[in-house]
């Protein structure tokens, strides 16, 4: 009997303990996991919810699901022609493969320097392939601004002057990849072997800045200010010159319209002087109108002289003859 009870309480203690070890394990949304026995995977679980293992040999690693971050850190590389420049970048990943990061990385922390090595060494060596142009500009656009000026334009001609002359003035350099491709290169490059041999998929890796070295700032400011300021002097010398066209064409035609008035003018004049010399000969031919005329010019004549005479001494005159007779 008493052997009976030991058995029973060896059987008890070893059910508490399997309960302790716990046969079941949760995997939650934004996880995965590989069960491993002995340091050998038996298997992957990539489902959220709750699964069994053994207790006491199974072991659970628990692996993100999600997209994970990865932030480098500023790097000086040399470009193809030798100017140095701090390129920072950014990446995102994941684990595509729980049994592949393990056997080959095992731990997050270690995928973090395996990414920064690889990462860096594509950075490095496109970055090192291409001008500088290609790292710092993205596009074309910069040589495009011939376009504004052309608006200003009217007539063919000028508009092509003025594209040629900006093109002279801003002294640029069309990019043939720029700054997006290279970090499609970069991501192409940090890619090779990599979901193969670790078991992470890159999804994509952006340049976040690019800065100049302290050596390199002041001649690229320098540059940068000469040549705004050529564009700002092409600007202001087809302004004047534009200024002197339209002042012209304002005088040609304040001269146009002023003669036409002048010439319409004396033709009112003539038509008027006409008109009146037709009606003043009607006036002095016409029956009794010869004696009217030279009765009211007399009248008129005594309203403007008359008051300017302080006496007379005679009325014997012609000039008079209205003031003492009827006729």
């Amino acid at each position: 009997m008493k052997k009976i009870i030991t058995t029973l309480a060896v059987i008890f203690v070893i059910f508490i303990g399997i309960l302790i070890a716990g046969p079941l394990f949760v995997i939650n949304e934004g996880e995965q996991a590989v069960i491993v026995q002995f340091g050998r995977i038996t298997r992957v679980v990539t489902d959220a919810g709750l699964h069994v293992k053994i207790p006491f040999i199974d072991e659970v690693i628990r692996y993100p699901k999600k997209i994970i971050a990865w932030s480098g850190e500023d790097q000086i590389i040399p470009t193809k022609e030798r100017q140095f420049i701090y390129v920072d970048v950014v990446a995102r990943w994941r684990i595509s493969d729980p049994k592949i990061f393990y056997e080959s990385i095992n731990t997050v922390g270690a995928a973090y320097s395996k990414l920064s090595e690889i990462i860096d060494s594509a950075v490095r060596t496109v970055v090192a392939e291409n001008d500088l142009i290609e790292s710092v500009r993205n596009s074309n656009i910069i040589m495009e601004s011939a376009s504004v000026a052309a608006e200003l334009a009217f007539e063919e001609d000028i508009e092509n002057e003025i594209i040629s002359a900006i093109q002279k003035s801003t002294d640029h350099t069309p990019i043939t990849r720029g700054r997006r491709h290279l970090a499609e290169l970069i991501l192409a490059r940090s890619r090779q072997n990599m979901e193969r041999e670790f078991g992470i998929m890159l999804i994509d890796v952006v340049t976040r800045q690019i800065s100049y070295s302290p050596e390199l700032t002041p001649s690229v400011y320098a540059r940068m200010i000469r040549e705004r300021n050529q564009l700002a002097m092409f600007y202001r010398s087809d302004g004047e010159g534009r200024k002197a066209e339209w002042m012209g064409r304002m005088d040609k035609d304040r001269q146009g319209i002023l003669s036409t008035a002048y010439s319409q003018s004396q033709a009112i004049m003539g038509t008027a002087d006409a008109e009146a010399a037709r009606i003043y000969t009607a006036a002095y031919t016409g029956s009794g109108r010869a004696e009217f005329y030279n009765f009211w010019r007399a009248i008129e004549s005594y309203r403007q002289i008359m008051p300017k005479f302080d006496k007379t001494l005679t009325t014997d005159m012609e000039y008079f003859r209205y003031l003492y007779s009827p006729r």
